[in-house]
């Protein structure tokens, strides 16, 4: 099932739009075309294979990634070699 919404309409009910998208696509129109649609994250993975991008991985909600990086002796910068 295929939903429409106009942007003036998405931003009074997100909740009523995510729970729309949980049915099917929710198409957002802006001055009457379409601009945006919103999916569930199942459908989009569905849809793109099942892969996921390293940047679309780290920005899911909820995610949390050690890093740790190792301290560079001596510091980075070097005076510069006129000679």
């Amino acid at each position: 099932m295929v939903t429409t919404l106009t942007s003036r309409e998405f931003n009074h009910d997100t909740s009523g739009a995510k729970k729309a998208a949980s049915r099917g696509p929710v198409f957002i129109t802006d001055r009457g075309r379409p601009a945006h649609v919103l999916l569930t994250i199942e459908d989009y993975l569905r849809l793109t294979g099942g892969h996921m991008s390293l940047a679309e991985a780290l920005a899911q909600a909820g995610t949390d990634f050690d890093f740790d990086p190792p301290r560079v002796a001596g510091g980075i910068f070097k005076p510069a070699d006129l000679d």
